[in-house]
């Protein structure tokens, strides 16, 4: 059986224990409504199974967030690895899971250090977060997947992306960390806020001595940037300069915790994109 195989299996054990199986469109007829003629398949579908594992990496073990479509599989559209930023774990996108897991596997990952996950044993680059979790992808034997990022979470997606153009497919980034040479400094002279975890801290670092000019340029898949009003908006905006081709989706009147506040308007968004 492999790792995937083994996934679904367990899913239908754990689901219970775990205490996360709850609202889905079937029982959120507004917010299923509200998801529009793109998103059909997912308001007449159960709700997923949601379930939490951990896979291998080379960090150690990585806690991995998960929502498996109900009726097996057989028919799912591309697999979705989500990553969410600095400040944050898998968890942030479990709403957002329970709508687009109807009809794709989701699998959203506590990056090294935050969340469950075991630490780097030092700090290191965004291509290294990339690394760990191409390890997950390369264990899961995934042909094809798609990626979401949030912030450094959508750093780590390009780097992934940038390296493996055959198994990434599509991109999408909320608040996209496109920091130029200017912005970069001034994020370093910030201090984080007081009681920030080491990982978050660690993951920060990366983002900010990230080069996105230059690796920006190097992705080829068809990207969509979600641009809600928040600390990388003017970042965002720059994107479509050095991605060229790249949707650009402003949403000023949502902000940093889009996803926990509009987790349909997310899912309108990439479910859109990804078909």
């Amino acid at each position: 059986m492999t790792p995937r195989e083994s996934a679904r299996e367990s899913a239908r054990e754990s689901e219970r224990a775990d205490g996360l199986a709850g609202s889905c469109p079937q029982t959120r007829p507004a917010a299923a409504l509200a998801l529009g003629v793109s998103c059909a398949p997912m308001s007449p579908s159960p709700a997923p199974r949601l379930r939490r594992a951990y896979f291998e990496c080379r960090y150690g073990q990585l806690h991995v967030h998960n929502a498996i479509p109900s009726g097996g599989g057989f028919d799912e559209l591309t697999t979705l690895v989500c990553l969410h930023a600095s400040s944050g774990t898998g968890r942030v996108f479990l709403e957002f899971s329970k709508l687009l897991g109807t009809s794709r596997s989701i699998y959203s990952p506590d990056t090294p250090g935050c969340g469950e996950s075991d630490a780097p044993p030092r700090p290191v680059p965004v291509s290294g977060y990339a690394d760990a979790l191409g390890d997950f992808l390369d264990s899961m034997r995934f042909r094809q997947v798609d990626l979401l990022g949030v912030h450094s979470g959508a750093a780590v997606a390009a780097e992934l992306a940038i390296a493996r153009t055959k198994q990434v497919r599509r991109v999408v980034m909320i608040g996209a960390p496109a920091l130029d040479a200017d912005a970069r400094r001034s994020y370093r002279d910030l201090s984080a806020p007081e009681g920030t975890p080491r990982g978050a801290l660690w993951a920060r670092a990366a983002l900010i001595d990230w080069d996105a000019d230059a690796r920006l340029k190097q992705l080829k898949q068809p990207l969509l940037v979600l641009r809600p009003k928040d600390s990388f908006w003017e970042a965002g905006g720059r994107v479509s300069k050095l991605v060229p081709g790249a949707r650009i989706v402003d949403l000023p009147d949502q902000d940093r915790n889009l996803l926990e506040k509009a987790p349909e308007l997310v899912a309108r968004q990439v479910s859109a994109f990804l078909s």
